[in-house]
Protein backbone atom coordinates (compact mmCIF):
# COMPACT_ATOMS: atom_id res chain seq x y z
CA UNK A 1 0.00 0.00 0.00
CA UNK A 2 1.54 3.28 -1.06
CA UNK A 3 1.85 6.21 1.26
CA UNK A 4 0.01 9.36 0.20
CA UNK A 5 0.75 12.93 1.25
CA UNK A 6 -2.12 13.01 3.75
CA UNK A 7 -1.52 9.52 5.17
CA UNK A 8 1.08 9.07 7.90
CA UNK A 9 1.51 5.32 7.51
CA UNK A 10 1.97 2.63 4.93
CA UNK A 11 1.55 -1.16 5.05
CA UNK A 12 2.56 -3.94 2.68
CA UNK A 13 -1.03 -5.13 2.58
CA UNK A 14 -4.39 -3.60 3.37
CA UNK A 15 -5.28 -3.81 7.07
CA UNK A 16 -8.08 -6.08 8.22
CA UNK A 17 -10.23 -6.38 11.31
CA UNK A 18 -12.35 -4.15 13.56
CA UNK A 19 -9.68 -1.47 14.10
CA UNK A 20 -9.37 -0.45 10.43
CA UNK A 21 -11.82 2.52 10.64
CA UNK A 22 -9.76 4.05 13.45
CA UNK A 23 -6.20 3.67 12.13
CA UNK A 24 -6.01 7.00 10.29
CA UNK A 25 -7.44 8.95 13.21
CA UNK A 26 -5.09 7.20 15.63
CA UNK A 27 -2.11 8.06 13.42
CA UNK A 28 -3.18 11.71 13.31
CA UNK A 29 -3.43 11.82 17.09
CA UNK A 30 0.08 10.40 17.39
CA UNK A 31 1.27 13.10 15.02
CA UNK A 32 -0.47 15.80 17.07
CA UNK A 33 1.20 14.46 20.22
CA UNK A 34 4.63 14.97 18.69
CA UNK A 35 5.51 11.52 17.40
CA UNK A 36 7.64 11.55 14.24
CA UNK A 37 6.72 9.57 11.12
CA UNK A 38 9.44 6.99 11.78
CA UNK A 39 7.90 6.42 15.24
CA UNK A 40 4.29 6.38 14.02
CA UNK A 41 4.93 3.69 11.39
CA UNK A 42 5.82 0.78 13.75
CA UNK A 43 2.90 1.65 16.03
CA UNK A 44 0.46 1.51 13.11
CA UNK A 45 1.93 -1.84 11.98
CA UNK A 46 1.37 -3.16 15.50
CA UNK A 47 -2.23 -1.90 15.51
CA UNK A 48 -2.81 -3.63 12.16
CA UNK A 49 -1.48 -6.90 13.59
CA UNK A 50 -3.66 -6.48 16.65
CA UNK A 51 -6.67 -5.81 14.42
CA UNK A 52 -6.04 -9.05 12.48
CA UNK A 53 -5.73 -10.96 15.75
CA UNK A 54 -9.04 -9.52 16.97
CA UNK A 55 -10.70 -10.56 13.70
CA UNK A 56 -9.28 -14.08 13.97
CA UNK A 57 -10.62 -14.38 17.51
CA UNK A 58 -14.02 -12.90 16.61
CA UNK A 59 -13.63 -9.93 18.99
CA UNK A 60 -15.43 -6.72 18.08
CA UNK A 61 -13.87 -3.33 18.74
CA UNK A 62 -16.48 -2.47 21.38
CA UNK A 63 -15.38 -5.49 23.44
CA UNK A 64 -11.63 -4.76 23.40
CA UNK A 65 -10.04 -4.62 26.86
CA UNK A 66 -6.56 -4.48 28.37
CA UNK A 67 -6.84 -8.24 28.88
CA UNK A 68 -7.03 -8.72 25.10
CA UNK A 69 -3.95 -6.52 24.73
CA UNK A 70 -1.99 -8.70 27.14
CA UNK A 71 -3.15 -11.92 25.45
CA UNK A 72 -2.02 -10.55 22.10
CA UNK A 73 1.35 -9.39 23.42
CA UNK A 74 2.05 -12.80 24.95
CA UNK A 75 2.05 -14.18 21.41
CA UNK A 76 4.97 -11.90 20.58
CA UNK A 77 8.49 -12.30 21.83
CA UNK A 78 8.52 -10.65 25.28
CA UNK A 79 11.98 -9.20 24.83
CA UNK A 80 11.15 -7.62 21.49
CA UNK A 81 7.82 -6.40 22.84
CA UNK A 82 9.56 -4.63 25.70
CA UNK A 83 12.25 -3.09 23.53
CA UNK A 84 9.89 -1.63 20.95
CA UNK A 85 7.34 -0.32 23.42
CA UNK A 86 4.48 -2.46 22.11
CA UNK A 87 2.68 -2.37 25.45
CA UNK A 88 2.80 1.45 25.57
CA UNK A 89 1.62 1.73 21.96
CA UNK A 90 -1.42 -0.46 22.49
CA UNK A 91 -2.20 1.33 25.76
CA UNK A 92 -2.32 4.58 23.74
CA UNK A 93 -4.72 2.86 21.35
CA UNK A 94 -7.02 1.78 24.19
CA UNK A 95 -7.07 5.32 25.62
CA UNK A 96 -7.78 6.69 22.13
CA UNK A 97 -10.74 4.33 21.68
CA UNK A 98 -12.02 5.28 25.12
CA UNK A 99 -11.87 8.96 24.19
CA UNK A 100 -14.03 8.20 21.15
CA UNK A 101 -16.49 6.31 23.39
CA UNK A 102 -15.94 3.23 21.23
CA UNK A 103 -15.12 1.15 24.28
CA UNK A 104 -15.95 1.63 27.95
CA UNK A 105 -13.58 3.83 29.91
CA UNK A 106 -13.29 1.30 32.71
CA UNK A 107 -13.32 -2.44 32.51
CA UNK A 108 -15.73 -4.24 34.84
CA UNK A 109 -14.28 -4.47 38.32
CA UNK A 110 -14.24 -7.51 40.53
CA UNK A 111 -16.65 -7.46 43.43
CA UNK A 112 -15.21 -5.32 46.20
CA UNK A 113 -14.37 -6.87 49.56
CA UNK A 114 -16.07 -5.56 52.73
CA UNK A 115 -12.89 -3.66 53.66
CA UNK A 116 -12.65 -2.10 50.20
CA UNK A 117 -16.28 -0.96 50.41
CA UNK A 118 -15.72 0.75 53.78
CA UNK A 119 -12.44 2.33 52.68
CA UNK A 120 -13.94 3.41 49.35
CA UNK A 121 -16.78 5.24 51.09
CA UNK A 122 -14.27 6.90 53.43
CA UNK A 123 -12.10 7.99 50.49
CA UNK A 124 -15.15 9.47 48.78
CA UNK A 125 -15.91 11.39 52.00
CA UNK A 126 -12.37 12.80 52.05
CA UNK A 127 -12.57 13.92 48.42
CA UNK A 128 -16.10 15.29 48.27
CA UNK A 129 -17.00 16.37 51.80
CA UNK A 130 -13.56 17.30 53.13
CA UNK A 131 -12.17 18.47 49.76
CA UNK A 132 -8.78 16.90 50.51
CA UNK A 133 -6.23 16.58 47.76
CA UNK A 134 -5.56 13.31 45.98
CA UNK A 135 -2.09 13.10 47.56
CA UNK A 136 -3.56 13.39 51.06
CA UNK A 137 -6.15 10.64 50.88
CA UNK A 138 -3.67 8.39 49.07
CA UNK A 139 -1.57 8.62 52.24
CA UNK A 140 -4.53 8.00 54.55
CA UNK A 141 -6.22 5.05 52.83
CA UNK A 142 -3.46 2.39 53.27
CA UNK A 143 -3.43 2.94 57.04
CA UNK A 144 -7.21 2.49 57.28
CA UNK A 145 -7.07 -0.66 55.15
CA UNK A 146 -4.39 -2.09 57.42
CA UNK A 147 -6.28 -1.11 60.58
CA UNK A 148 -9.44 -2.88 59.41
CA UNK A 149 -7.52 -5.91 58.12
CA UNK A 150 -5.73 -6.38 61.45
CA UNK A 151 -8.96 -6.03 63.40
CA UNK A 152 -11.44 -7.99 61.23
CA UNK A 153 -9.31 -10.01 58.80
CA UNK A 154 -11.33 -11.36 55.89
CA UNK A 155 -14.48 -11.83 57.92
CA UNK A 156 -17.57 -9.72 58.41
CA UNK A 157 -16.90 -6.12 59.42
CA UNK A 158 -18.92 -4.87 62.38
CA UNK A 159 -17.61 -1.37 63.02
CA UNK A 160 -19.63 -1.11 66.24
CA UNK A 161 -17.26 -3.70 67.75
CA UNK A 162 -14.31 -1.31 67.61
CA UNK A 163 -12.93 -0.25 70.97
CA UNK A 164 -10.15 1.90 72.41
CA UNK A 165 -7.86 -1.14 72.82
CA UNK A 166 -8.01 -1.78 69.06
CA UNK A 167 -7.03 1.81 68.35
CA UNK A 168 -4.18 1.97 70.87
CA UNK A 169 -2.78 -1.40 69.82
CA UNK A 170 -2.71 -0.42 66.15
CA UNK A 171 -0.89 2.85 66.83
CA UNK A 172 1.67 1.11 69.03
CA UNK A 173 2.46 -1.40 66.31
CA UNK A 174 2.80 1.35 63.72
CA UNK A 175 5.04 3.47 65.96
CA UNK A 176 7.51 0.59 66.30
CA UNK A 177 7.97 -0.03 62.58
CA UNK A 178 7.47 3.43 61.06
CA UNK A 179 9.43 6.65 61.14
CA UNK A 180 8.19 9.43 63.39
CA UNK A 181 6.68 11.32 60.46
CA UNK A 182 4.88 8.29 59.01
CA UNK A 183 3.62 7.18 62.43
CA UNK A 184 2.16 10.62 62.98
CA UNK A 185 0.49 10.41 59.56
CA UNK A 186 -1.07 7.10 60.67
CA UNK A 187 -2.56 8.72 63.78
CA UNK A 188 -3.99 11.62 61.75
CA UNK A 189 -5.56 9.20 59.26
CA UNK A 190 -7.00 7.06 62.06
CA UNK A 191 -8.52 10.05 63.87
CA UNK A 192 -10.09 11.24 60.65
CA UNK A 193 -11.54 7.78 59.98
CA UNK A 194 -12.93 7.38 63.50
CA UNK A 195 -14.57 10.84 63.37
CA UNK A 196 -16.09 9.82 60.04
CA UNK A 197 -17.50 6.62 61.58
CA UNK A 198 -19.04 8.54 64.48
CA UNK A 199 -20.51 11.08 62.08
CA UNK A 200 -22.09 8.21 60.13
CA UNK A 201 -23.42 6.65 63.33
CA UNK A 202 -21.33 3.48 62.90
CA UNK A 203 -19.78 3.90 66.37
CA UNK A 204 -21.20 5.58 69.46
CA UNK A 205 -18.02 6.33 71.39
CA UNK A 206 -15.55 9.07 70.50
CA UNK A 207 -12.72 6.67 69.66
CA UNK A 208 -10.78 9.47 67.95
CA UNK A 209 -9.92 10.72 71.44
CA UNK A 210 -8.32 7.34 72.17
CA UNK A 211 -5.73 7.68 69.40
CA UNK A 212 -2.34 8.18 71.12
CA UNK A 213 -0.17 11.09 70.11
CA UNK A 214 3.16 10.51 68.42
CA UNK A 215 5.89 12.96 69.47
CA UNK A 216 6.49 15.42 66.67
CA UNK A 217 8.68 18.30 67.69
CA UNK A 218 8.43 20.90 64.97
CA UNK A 219 11.04 23.55 64.17
CA UNK A 220 13.88 21.23 65.22
CA UNK A 221 15.81 21.28 61.96
CA UNK A 222 17.77 23.80 59.95
CA UNK A 223 16.36 24.76 56.53
CA UNK A 224 17.93 22.58 53.84
CA UNK A 225 19.06 25.40 51.59
CA UNK A 226 21.47 25.19 48.68
CA UNK A 227 24.32 27.71 48.98
CA UNK A 228 23.96 31.00 47.10
CA UNK A 229 27.13 30.35 45.08
CA UNK A 230 25.75 26.95 44.10
CA UNK A 231 22.54 28.57 42.84
CA UNK A 232 24.62 30.88 40.65
CA UNK A 233 26.67 27.94 39.36
CA UNK A 234 23.55 25.93 38.49
CA UNK A 235 22.10 28.81 36.49
CA UNK A 236 25.40 29.60 34.78
CA UNK A 237 25.89 26.00 33.63
CA UNK A 238 22.38 25.56 32.22
CA UNK A 239 22.44 25.52 28.42
CA UNK A 240 20.18 28.04 26.75
CA UNK A 241 20.85 27.20 23.11
CA UNK A 242 18.57 24.14 22.97
CA UNK A 243 14.78 23.79 23.44
CA UNK A 244 15.25 21.65 26.55
CA UNK A 245 17.85 24.07 27.89
CA UNK A 246 15.48 27.02 27.47
CA UNK A 247 12.77 25.15 29.35
CA UNK A 248 15.03 24.00 32.18
CA UNK A 249 16.56 27.47 32.62
CA UNK A 250 13.11 29.06 32.97
CA UNK A 251 12.13 26.39 35.53
CA UNK A 252 15.33 26.89 37.53
CA UNK A 253 14.73 30.64 37.62
CA UNK A 254 11.19 30.12 38.93
CA UNK A 255 12.68 28.01 41.71
CA UNK A 256 15.54 30.39 42.52
CA UNK A 257 13.83 33.77 42.15
CA UNK A 258 10.25 33.06 43.25
CA UNK A 259 10.69 29.95 45.39
CA UNK A 260 7.88 28.06 43.68
CA UNK A 261 7.15 24.50 44.72
CA UNK A 262 7.64 21.74 42.15
CA UNK A 263 3.91 21.02 41.98
CA UNK A 264 3.16 24.70 41.41
CA UNK A 265 5.49 24.82 38.41
CA UNK A 266 3.96 21.69 36.89
CA UNK A 267 0.48 23.24 37.26
CA UNK A 268 1.35 26.50 35.45
CA UNK A 269 -0.54 27.15 32.23
CA UNK A 270 -0.22 29.69 29.45
CA UNK A 271 -3.04 31.61 31.14
CA UNK A 272 -1.04 31.82 34.39
CA UNK A 273 1.04 34.72 33.03
CA UNK A 274 -0.34 38.24 32.73
CA UNK A 275 2.26 39.85 30.50
CA UNK A 276 0.70 43.32 30.64
CA UNK A 277 0.72 43.60 34.43
CA UNK A 278 3.82 41.43 34.91
CA UNK A 279 2.10 38.97 37.26
CA UNK A 280 2.18 35.22 37.64
CA UNK A 281 -0.84 33.36 39.03
CA UNK A 282 0.20 30.36 41.14
CA UNK A 283 -2.08 27.59 42.45
CA UNK A 284 -0.59 26.56 45.78
CA UNK A 285 -1.48 24.06 48.47
CA UNK A 286 -5.17 23.38 48.89
CA UNK A 287 -5.93 25.08 45.58
CA UNK A 288 -5.08 28.50 47.02
CA UNK A 289 -4.56 31.01 44.22
CA UNK A 290 -1.90 33.71 44.59
CA UNK A 291 -0.50 36.38 42.33
CA UNK A 292 3.23 37.01 42.36
CA UNK A 293 5.23 39.72 40.59
CA UNK A 294 7.08 38.31 37.60
CA UNK A 295 10.73 39.46 37.66
CA UNK A 296 12.10 40.64 34.31
CA UNK A 297 14.77 37.94 34.31
CA UNK A 298 12.20 35.20 34.83
CA UNK A 299 9.73 36.66 32.34
CA UNK A 300 12.43 36.92 29.68
CA UNK A 301 13.46 33.30 30.18
CA UNK A 302 9.85 32.11 29.86
CA UNK A 303 9.33 34.25 26.75
CA UNK A 304 12.45 32.75 25.12
CA UNK A 305 11.19 29.25 25.91
CA UNK A 306 7.80 30.03 24.38
CA UNK A 307 9.43 31.42 21.23
CA UNK A 308 12.26 28.94 20.72
CA UNK A 309 11.81 25.89 22.90
CA UNK A 310 8.17 25.01 23.48
CA UNK A 311 6.89 22.34 21.04
CA UNK A 312 3.81 23.13 19.01
CA UNK A 313 0.87 21.67 20.89
CA UNK A 314 -2.76 22.34 21.75
CA UNK A 315 -1.91 21.60 25.40
CA UNK A 316 -2.23 24.75 27.54
CA UNK A 317 0.27 23.63 30.16
CA UNK A 318 3.21 26.06 30.22
CA UNK A 319 6.10 23.58 30.38
CA UNK A 320 5.89 20.54 28.10
CA UNK A 321 7.83 17.34 27.58
CA UNK A 322 10.42 17.52 24.83
CA UNK A 323 9.71 14.02 23.51
CA UNK A 324 6.50 12.43 22.29
CA UNK A 325 3.87 12.23 23.48
CA UNK A 326 3.97 16.01 23.83
CA UNK A 327 2.13 16.94 27.04
CA UNK A 328 2.75 18.53 30.42
CA UNK A 329 5.58 17.38 32.65
CA UNK A 330 3.07 15.35 34.62
CA UNK A 331 4.41 15.26 38.16
CA UNK A 332 6.67 16.94 40.68
CA UNK A 333 9.34 14.29 40.15
CA UNK A 334 9.99 15.76 36.69
CA UNK A 335 11.10 19.02 38.33
CA UNK A 336 13.32 17.09 40.73
CA UNK A 337 14.96 15.30 37.81
CA UNK A 338 15.62 18.64 36.07
CA UNK A 339 17.19 20.02 39.25
CA UNK A 340 19.38 16.97 39.81
CA UNK A 341 20.60 17.04 36.21
CA UNK A 342 21.38 20.76 36.49
CA UNK A 343 23.38 20.25 39.68
CA UNK A 344 25.31 17.40 38.09
CA UNK A 345 26.23 19.64 35.13
CA UNK A 346 27.45 22.30 37.56
CA UNK A 347 29.55 19.74 39.44
CA UNK A 348 27.69 20.34 42.70
CA UNK A 349 27.13 17.59 45.26
CA UNK A 350 24.79 18.39 48.16
CA UNK A 351 23.52 16.33 51.06
CA UNK A 352 19.90 17.03 50.20
CA UNK A 353 18.31 16.56 46.80
CA UNK A 354 15.32 17.98 45.00
CA UNK A 355 13.89 21.36 44.14
CA UNK A 356 12.77 22.51 47.60
CA UNK A 357 16.31 23.51 48.55
CA UNK A 358 16.00 26.46 46.14
CA UNK A 359 12.94 27.65 48.05
CA UNK A 360 14.92 27.51 51.30
CA UNK A 361 17.86 29.27 49.64
CA UNK A 362 15.65 32.15 48.52
CA UNK A 363 14.30 32.63 52.05
CA UNK A 364 17.77 32.55 53.58
CA UNK A 365 19.10 35.05 51.03
CA UNK A 366 16.16 37.40 51.65
CA UNK A 367 16.88 37.20 55.37
CA UNK A 368 20.54 38.10 54.80
CA UNK A 369 19.42 41.07 52.69
CA UNK A 370 17.33 42.40 55.56
CA UNK A 371 13.84 41.12 54.72
CA UNK A 372 11.53 40.40 57.63
CA UNK A 373 10.02 37.00 58.33
CA UNK A 374 6.62 38.46 57.43
CA UNK A 375 7.89 39.49 54.00
CA UNK A 376 9.46 36.08 53.45
CA UNK A 377 6.27 34.32 54.48
CA UNK A 378 4.27 36.49 52.08
CA UNK A 379 6.48 35.60 49.10
CA UNK A 380 6.55 31.89 49.97
CA UNK A 381 2.80 31.96 50.66
CA UNK A 382 3.01 30.35 54.09
CA UNK A 383 -0.37 29.98 55.78
CA UNK A 384 1.06 30.12 59.31
CA UNK A 385 3.74 32.41 60.68
CA UNK A 386 5.42 29.56 62.57
CA UNK A 387 6.26 27.93 59.21
CA UNK A 388 8.37 30.96 58.34
CA UNK A 389 9.82 31.08 61.85
CA UNK A 390 12.24 28.27 61.07
CA UNK A 391 14.32 30.71 59.02
CA UNK A 392 15.11 32.67 62.18
CA UNK A 393 17.63 29.91 62.90
CA UNK A 394 19.82 30.99 60.00
CA UNK A 395 19.84 34.67 61.04
CA UNK A 396 23.07 34.26 63.01
CA UNK A 397 23.59 38.02 63.27
CA UNK A 398 20.34 38.44 65.18
CA UNK A 399 20.90 35.34 67.30
CA UNK A 400 24.50 36.12 68.33
CA UNK A 401 23.61 38.85 70.91
CA UNK A 402 21.24 36.40 72.58
CA UNK A 403 23.99 33.87 73.30
CA UNK A 404 25.37 33.58 76.83
CA UNK A 405 29.11 33.98 77.51
CA UNK A 406 31.08 30.83 78.12
CA UNK A 407 31.41 30.19 81.90
CA UNK A 408 34.80 31.23 83.26
CA UNK A 409 35.85 33.05 80.10
CA UNK A 410 36.50 36.64 81.19
CA UNK A 411 38.18 37.67 77.97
Amino acid sequence: MEQTDDRLWSLLRAPEGPLVPYIDAFARQLNEHGFKRYSIAPQIRLVAKFSRWLKANHIGVERVTEEHVQRFLRRLKPRRSSQLGFDAALHRLIVFLQQLDVIDEQAPLAEATPIQMVVGAFAQHLRQDRALSHATFVQYVPFIEQFLAERFGNGVIDLSDLCAADVVGFVRRQAVRLSQVRARCATIALRSFLRYLRYRGEIRLDLAAAVPSVPNWSMTGIPRAIAAEHVRAVLANCRRDTPVGCRDYAILLLLARLGLRAGEIVALTLESIDWESGCLTVIGKGGQESQLPLPCEVGEAIAIYLQRGRPGSACRTLFLRANAPIRGLGSQTSIGSIVNAAMTRAGIATTHKGSHQFRHALACEMLRQGATLTEIGSLLRHRHSKTTGIYAKVDFGALRPLSLPWPGDAR
